[in-house]
């Protein structure tokens, strides 16, 4: 369901009590005289609704320039919202402690806004004043609203390159940012590292303050800060937030599902505490799933395909990662789920009730089937949807039903631009299109030679088009008569000067599932 007023004032209540609980057991400073900007990770805006957003910043003063801050101190942080950009029209102010438990982040739900307009913000600590941040409220409910601008992106690897990508996303006019998983990785490649010069500088993370440091090395990014006090963004998750191709309670090491979660509340946290999101998690437990809507024009679901899924199907003993086999019986088990029984519901239901005209699935990965034909079978890629292929069926079962139309899955994880059909029967020219598909490629993180894409091609004829020798993002362009999507893209690498250009153009018209090239 939505979040409506009440419940953002609900979350934000219990941000206040966990805060004072917390505020009461830890020491106040004074607003501080700084010697440098304590913010140095930057400004956001999230999860923007008709009447709220969110506001995001933390205190992470440099340790050098400040050695008299005291960490286990909580600060007041001053919020003001303004109504221009010359910040002239004072619509909003408070003070809200950033406290170190939260290690000094701030989350600042207002609502009570207005419907379909900019807004800008800053906040100051002591002498020491944020850079001015932009965000966008949705429009009304009922608006007749004529375009959405979606900027669709994922997977961005610190070391394989630099992010220009969210560099050329801030000087886009786009009503928000889409990002659909793998926002830090907490793997290394040092290959990668003697190229870009970009290295991690610390130990693959298990712990709270180990998550905390790597967030905070990406958040140093210039670029992604421009992004992110660009336009508001709404996000949910992959794998790489907290270890590559975990499923539920299981890790690749299968790891004891206790000691494991110790490790997800950890991720979960810092991923909390690093963005513009209302509502914290609860231990291992986080609310990914979501749903916002954008008038009467679309709906957008965003999708937790990792908290909830079924484990690895014909899992290697040694170390459970998506695996190629073919032959697994497993796959046709009809329990297996990818968002878990409770998110299927939530998402069958919205999609038949939803009167939108168009309707968008963010979520993780790629729903089209990918398989490859060999000589010992066919291969399927048990980490994705291929992987859970009768979940797959039951959600495109679902929108058949219901007759809902205009559905467009959004994803990333696979290091390609990509562009399909969804049928429920994939690659079967006599099951209807029931939706559509564009994958936004990657900011940086390394993809497939043009050779295995065309043999993917060859072997999903679904699929009209997948790179992955390129890196970038993609521009959704939503009016009432279509959804056009522009794959923007600069060969792999991504130099700090990168430039970057059209891969190609797909639409999807009003009323007829399916990709065409535009």
């Amino acid at each position: 369901m939505n979040l409506h007023r009440r419940d953002l004032n609900r979350a934000a209540l219990c941000l206040a009590l966990g805060a004072f609980g917390a505020f009461s057991e830890a020491r106040a400073a004074a607003a501080p005289r700084w010697k440098t900007t304590p913010f140095t990770l930057g400004v956001a805006s999230g999860q923007p609704r008709p009447e709220s957003v969110v506001l995001w910043t933390r205190l992470a003063p440099d340790p050098v320039a400040e050695p008299g801050f005291d960490a286990r101190v909580a600060c007041p942080v001053r919020y003001a919202l303004y109504a221009d950009e010359a910040l002239r029209q004072p619509v909003r102010a408070g003070e809200v402690m950033a406290l170190p438990e939260r290690a000094h982040a701030v989350h600042v739900p207002l609502d009570g806004l207005s419907p379909g307009r900019s807004y800008w913000y800053r906040f100051t600590c002591g002498n020491a004043r944020s850079a001015v941040g932009r965000t966008r409220t949705a429009p009304a409910p009922d608006a007749a609203v004529g375009r959405l601008r979606i900027a669709l992106a994922s997977c961005q690897h610190w070391e394989q390159g630099f992010f220009v990508a969210h560099r050329e996303i801030a000087q886009r006019d786009v009503d928000l940012v889409l990002f659909v998983g793998d926002y830090i990785y907490e793997g290394s490649s040092p290959a990668y590292t003697a190229q870009t010069g970009r290295a991690h500088g610390s130990w693959t993370p298990h712990t709270l303050a180990q998550y905390r440091a790597r967030h905070a090395l990406y958040k140093s990014d210039a670029d992604l800060q421009a992004a992110h006090a660009t336009h508001p963004w709404i996000v949910t998750l992959d794998d790489h937030e907290v270890v590559n191709d975990y499923a539920d309670d299981r890790d690749p090491a299968y790891t004891d599902p206790a000691r494991f979660l110790q490790r997800r509340a950890a991720a979960y946290r810092a991923y909390f505490e690093h963005m513009p999101l209302a509502l914290p998690p609860q231990g291992a437990a986080m609310r990914i799933h979501d749903r916002f809507n954008w008038g009467r024009l679309a709906n957008l679901w965003t999708l937790d395909t990792r908290q909830h899924r079924s484990h690895h199907a014909c899992p290697d003993p040694a170390r459970d990662v998506g695996q190629s086999p073919t032959a697994c019986a497993e796959l046709a088990d009809p329990t297996r789920t990818m968002l878990g029984a409770a998110q299927e519901r939530w998402l069958s239901q919205g999609l038949a009730a939803s009167t939108a005209r168009w309707n968008l699935l963010g979520q993780a990965t790629q729903v089209s089937a990918t398989g490859i034909d060999t000589p010992e079978g066919h291969q399927t890629w048990t980490d994705g949807w291929d992987g859970y292929p009768v979940a797959r069926g039951r959600l495109l079962q679902g929108i058949a039903d219901a007759n809902v139309r205009n559905v467009i899955s959004l994803g990333g994880d696979v290091h390609r631009h990509a562009a399909a059909d969804l049928r429920l029967l994939p690659n079967d020219p006599a099951s209807p299109r029931l939706a559509s598909e564009f994958i936004g490629g990657s900011v940086t993180s390394r993809g497939a030679s043009q050779r295995s894409m065309a043999r993917m091609r060859r072997d999903n004829p679904d699929v009209l088009h997948a790179r992955g020798d390129e890196r970038g993002w993609a521009l959704l362009d939503i009016t009432p008569d279509a959804a056009r999507c522009e794959f923007r893209s600069t060969p792999h690498g991504v130099p700090v000067d990168a430039v970057f250009g059209t891969q190609a153009r797909f639409v999807v018209a009003d009323g007829a599932a399916g990709v065409q090239r535009d």
